[in-house]
């Protein structure tokens, strides 16, 4: 049913060649962000879907998605009765997209900080890949407009997530990926307990320790102009702990697997 009101036809769409993309886009009170984000990604790749994964917005960011999904048959939205985090809205949203039969899943933020003109980058990326990470911290990466005690701290945590884990990735806390079908397919996702941006090291270090493809393309990242952030303090301690754990007990098992193979 069309919202009262709106003058936009319906866009009809005729179905693309090739891999069926499916760009999540999780929200909590981006009434004004999710108008311009999703003008801008379906101005720049026109074949992909969208789904909007609304917490409740208390402003009324889920109406807005209704709207647009009323008259452009790309867009779906889903509502969620309440604030249950980063990684809760994805899982939900992997789960609506492999049920639909997409090929292709994305993550990307509401506020803007992922230019959607630089998908076509992940895109074609997946052709060797698996696992594609937009990334700010190799080569033609960039961060615009960020505090520096912001872009430092996520430097650092960057830093920190390598040399616990062990992976050769530059930027395994971001936020702008796009996943092949099959390895959502093969990773446990109802196991997946970390909510706040930890959530992203955590389906990185899934996918390489399950044996997937990852490579990052360079990204430029632009800090939001409208609304606050969701980063707290919470998060980065969650972040903190988690990538610590998990390092150790990989460590461990690289320790005991050692003595397991030495001979008596």
């Amino acid at each position: 049913m069309s919202p009262k009101g709106a003058q936009s036809p319906r866009f009809e769409l005729d179905e693309p060649h090739g891999d069926r993309v499916l760009v999540i886009i999780p929200t909590y009170d981006e009434r004004e962000n999710l108008p311009l984000i999703l003008q801008r990604l379906l101005a720049a790749v026109p074949s992909v879907h969208v789904l909007v994964a609304d917490d409740g917005s208390p402003d009324g960011t889920g109406q807005v998605a209704d709207e647009w999904a009323a008259r452009d048959e790309r867009v779906h939205v889903m509502h969620r009765t309440e604030k249950a985090g980063l990684g809760a809205a994805y899982i939900a949203g992997f789960g609506w997209g492999l049920d639909h039969g997409y090929d292709v899943l994305v993550e990307m933020d509401a506020d803007g900080s992922h230019p959607p003109e630089q998908l076509p980058r992940l895109l074609d990326a997946l052709q060797h890949a698996d696992l594609v990470l937009g990334s700010r911290y190799v080569s033609g990466g960039q961060v615009v407009n960020w505090p520096k005690h912001r872009e430092w701290l996520s430097r650092g945590g960057n830093l920190y997530s390598r040399f616990a884990l062990g992976v050769r990735i530059y930027d395994i806390t971001g936020g702008y990926r796009a996943y092949r079908a099959e390895v959502l397919k093969a990773l446990a996702l109802d196991e997946v307990a970390s909510t706040g941006y930890c959530f992203q090291v955590d389906l990185a270090w899934r996918t390489v320790r399950a044996g997937f493809r990852v490579t990052e393309v360079p990204i430029t990242f632009t800090e939001r102009q409208i609304g606050e952030s969701k980063m707290s303090g919470s998060i980065v301690r969650e972040a903190l702990l988690k990538v610590t754990q998990w390092g150790a007990a990989h460590r461990w098992r690289q320790l005991t697997g050692v003595f397991r193979r030495k001979p008596a």
